[in-house]
């Protein structure tokens, strides 16, 4: 008997063939996430005072650096570990949809608008006429999970799913998953960010509307990033996913305008927006057009596989569909015939077997023959 290769496996490859499979800018932010971690870890570094989104140090010192520095740092090894293991299989998915420089750029976007929303809800909340409260103008925020949540919205709308399930307990309709991961951390979790995956929501949310499609760039602009010669080595490697901007692959959120226009978002497309919040019973439907927030499946550059294979299934359908519209309809002739070669040919298989199992017996064969009745 034939050893299973699979089973008997060794822990490092299984290891190395889980690795692979993930897309280079999912990997990179796992790696760097790990790496600032075990360096802090080290060095002794825990008071994160200089790198926390920190809204009063970003008013009164313009320290915009800390938009960016506080998604990479985390403070301790279960946020990490936590953090890491729902970016790997969602991000990986977003990257070989988008491709990597787009995610990147989407990253970078998210963790941009997670941040400036955050202070301006801090903002209000510390400056409002009726109750003035600058607790969270004073809160220290770390870690990658604003920027998870906005994922979560993403890749809710874009897979078209009506429900979803909650850590493999329960199912949720699809539309008030985040919100319950929401109150479940809130409520399981302590020195949990409410604003903080708050703000990651409502950028998910703002991304899936279309009203960041004015900073968006177009199939264009990620090309020729990628074909940059300063690239080029990065841009080889197996794990880098190409946007191929073709088609789309995945459904669209149903509540986007795909040919809307960013000033459209100001005018009549603005109610209908926020009219998707209600309660719908409607399907996704995967669209034909290009849409610059939701492009088609990304490619590596041994990617072109996928495409022959497609071209020779249409051809094999053309094929079938060409034979079938020339062909007559058989006769009772030809049933005949056809009936008593299928017999012939499976007593032949059976009587050729001696004691070894075959794949059509007496059961089978008469199944068959009562087919071409």
């Amino acid at each position: 008997m034939r050893s299973n290769i699979v089973s008997e496996a060794g822990l490092s490859t299984r290891l190395n063939q889980w690795w692979e499979g993930i897309p280079f800018v999912t990997s990179m932010v796992l790696v760097v996430c790990s790496i600032v971690y075990f360096v802090c870890l080290l060095v002794g570094y825990d008071s994160f005072a200089e790198v926390c989104f920190w809204p009063t140090a970003v008013v009164s010192r313009f320290q915009v650096y800390r938009f960016y520095t506080a998604i990479l740092f985390h403070g301790s090894l279960l946020h990490l570990t936590f953090n890491m293991l729902a970016l790997v299989p969602m991000g990986s998915e977003l990257e070989r949809i988008m491709g990597s420089i787009r995610i990147s750029y989407i990253m970078v976007l998210l963790a941009t608008s997670n941040a400036v929303l955050h202070l301006l809800l801090a903002l209000i909340v510390a400056h409002n006429p009726l109750h003035h409260d600058h607790s969270l103008m004073d809160q220290c925020s770390i870690g990658f999970s604003g920027i998870l949540f906005s994922l979560i919205v993403i890749e809710t709308s874009l897979s078209g799913a009506q429900h979803r399930s909650v850590f493999g307990l329960f199912n949720v309709p699809a539309k008030w998953y985040v919100w319950i991961l929401l109150v479940i951390f809130q409520l399981l979790m302590t020195n949990v960010s409410f604003l903080g995956h708050l703000c990651g929501i409502l950028s998910g949310y703002a991304y899936t509307f279309g009203l960041f499609n004015a900073i968006i760039p177009g199939a264009a602009f990620y090309s020729s990033i990628e074909s940059a010669n300063w690239l080029s080595n990065i841009v080889r490697r197996p794990k880098f996913m190409v946007s191929t901007g073709n088609s789309i692959s995945s459904h669209i959120p149903s509540h986007s305008s795909l040919n809307a226009s960013p000033r459209g978002l100001l005018s009549g497309n603005t109610w209908r927006n926020l009219s998707s919040w209600m309660a719908r019973n409607e399907n996704a439907v995967p669209q034909v057009e290009q849409d610059s927030r939701f492009p088609g499946r990304a490619r590596t550059l041994g990617g072109n596989r996928v495409a022959v294979s497609s071209a020779a299934d249409g051809l094999e359908t053309g094929l079938l569909e060409n034979g079938s519209s020339n062909a007559s309809p058989p006769t009772r002739e030809d049933e005949s015939v056809g009936r008593r070669i299928l017999v012939g040919f499976a007593n032949l298989i059976q009587g050729s077997s001696g004691d070894e199992e075959t794949g059509i017996g007496i059961g089978d064969s008469e199944t068959c023959r009562d087919g071409f009745r």
